[in-house]
């Protein structure tokens, strides 16, 4: 087993998103990518974020939907801003 190098934290907004993730039936892809975020947060494909998003970073759930997310280093802190959006409303 591969030991978790970073603690996963939920913005406001991402607690909101995990009920449409369960409705939607995305749990699973999600709990997958966040598995993968705490083992390595840059693994690829890595989409770097621009404009008022420098700074995070995206994973892909489905054509529509993202999984927005930040890492503070120092405190090996991967923190999910949105899971249900594509670079809107963050």
């Amino acid at each position: 087993m591969v030991e978790k190098k970073y603690t996963i934290v939920f913005s406001k907004r991402a607690e909101k998103d995990k009920k449409l993730i369960k409705a939607a039936g995305y749990e699973k892809k999600v709990r997958e990518i966040l598995q993968k975020l705490m083992i390595d947060p840059y693994y690829n494909p890595l989409d770097v974020l621009q404009g008022n998003l420098k700074g995070f970073y995206s994973k892909r759930i489905n054509v529509q939907h993202r999984i927005v997310y930040e890492v503070l280093e120092e405190e090996k802190v991967v923190r999910i801003a949105r899971m249900w959006t594509h670079y809107d409303k963050i």
